[in-house]
């Protein structure tokens, strides 16, 4: 893979590309999407239908927009959906009136606090319409009739998601998710779903242990289908991430699956720590993304959710602000190396037993030893060969040792790689 500085001119090069589409739960703008992310990776996209029963859910009909404004008398548009696809309330019906100002204000959506920022907002289960705008923009409309136009259709259609494979040396799956149902907002999500191609892309190069499934969906009724949809496969998913916010400036924060003990957990955690980055750890809770969905108490997966700065923790938030001036290249090359670093060591992480437990192995008989010679970490490497052996009794993983040790997991894997291959571990 590029160098990282490279690969997030690349990933922000996405982003630019992604952030101009009209995205929703459903409709056009997804598929567009996922049409350009395929050009990264190849995807397998699905489409169920309006009306598809999803757990307690059902799949909506399907919303596309073409056009949509609000005109003065003089036919000036004063809010224009082609100026920025924000200003129109996600799945609202369609629109062919005249009305007062006084009237409109009703379907009317600002924010007084951040006057010159326009909102984002949705309607996806309720019948409704509206329109969102700069408060400023507002304050400078006068009073008077005012057409509205919204050309949108709600019919019956499909939802549609989309997978990539990475095949592994095993079956047993780790699944990366990242929603594509939000517009024009960089951070949330479009800098998730380049981290996620991207990432994809990286294990590709490998040969990795894990499968990786990486599902690109819709938020919350995206996770929802395709759990309804893999209940065969949910015992095979070990372990699970779900991206977001993952190009802001802020600090990195991982949210715990709701185990709060599962390995994915504990890598991240230590991942994080040994890094040295600027962090923050953050305890369950139901709400967020779709790491609720994957871990809610029937599948009760392992999965955590790694962020920058979480959902609504920055003014940016759902508004026009969280625009690609927010996200940086850095940030989310900063956020790829955090996955990347985090799976090599879930990726190794295994159980092993010392095949010569009654006192200690003569390692320099084997050869160990005058394998570390010229090494200047080889006193390290030593006594990390000697932790994997004491621990190694099935009960303690490589991460069990490393943490113990204080050795960087790195070092210990690689001593139980050397001691496995001069026949002293089996897996």
């Amino acid at each position: 893979m590029a160098p990282m500085t490279a690969v997030g001119e690349e990933m922000h090069a996405l982003v630019e590309r992604l952030y101009p589409l009209c995205r929703s739960i459903t409709g056009d703008g997804v598929r567009a999407t996922l049409e350009i992310v395929g050009e990264y990776v190849p995807l397998r996209v699905h489409e169920v239908p309006t009306g598809t029963q999803v757990l307690d859910w059902t799949v909506p009909q399907e919303w596309n927009i073409r056009d949509a404004y609000i005109a003065d008398t003089a036919g000036n548009r004063v809010v224009d959906f082609a100026a920025s696809n924000l200003h129109v309330l996600g799945y609202s019906v369609p629109v062919s009136a005249r009305m007062p100002l006084a009237e409109l204000r009703g379907h009317l959506h600002t924010l007084p606090n951040h006057p010159s920022w326009v909102p984002y907002r949705t309607s996806y289960y309720k019948r409704d319409w509206g329109f969102c705008l700069a408060q400023d923009t507002l304050d400078a409309l006068p009073d008077g009739e005012y057409e509205v136009r919204i050309d949108s259709t709600l019919t019956d259609g499909h939802l549609t998601y989309a997978e990539h494979v990475v095949p592994g040396q095993v079956a047993d799956e780790v699944i990366v998710s990242c929603h594509v149902c939000h517009p024009s907002l960089a951070n949330d999500n479009l800098a998730g779903i380049a981290v996620a191609a991207f990432l994809a892309r990286a294990l590709a190069e490998q040969t990795p242990y894990y499968t990786y499934r990486f599902i690109f969906a819709p938020g919350t009724i995206g996770a929802i289908t395709w759990l309804a949809r893999n209940a065969e496969r949910v015992e095979r998913v070990k372990h699970g991430l779900v991206l977001a916010c993952a190009g802001d400036p802020g600090r990195l924060t991982y949210k715990q699956s709701r185990r709060g003990d599962a390995e994915i957990d504990r890598v991240l955690r230590h991942v994080l720590s040994a890094s040295e980055r600027p962090h923050h750890v953050a305890e369950f809770i139901p709400y967020g993304y779709d790491e609720r969905q994957f871990c809610s108490p029937g599948f009760d997966l392992g999965v955590g959710s790694l962020s920058r700065t979480p959902y609504a923790g920055y003014p940016e938030y759902h508004t026009s602000a969280d625009n690609l001036d927010f996200v940086s290249p850095a940030a989310m090359a900063d956020t790829l190396a955090v996955c990347r670093e985090a799976f090599a060591v879930l990726d190794r992480n295994r159980r092993y037993v010392n095949l010569s437990p009654y006192g200690e192995p003569q390692l320099g008989r084997r050869g160990l030893y005058d394998s570390l010679g010229g090494r200047s970490d080889a006193k390290q490497a030593e006594m990390a060969m000697l932790w994997v052996l004491s621990l190694s009794d099935g009960e303690h993983s490589l991460l069990d040792v490393a943490e113990r040790s204080g050795l960087p997991f790195d070092t210990v894997a690689t001593a139980a790689g050397a001691l496995h291959g001069a026949g002293l571990l089996k897996a």
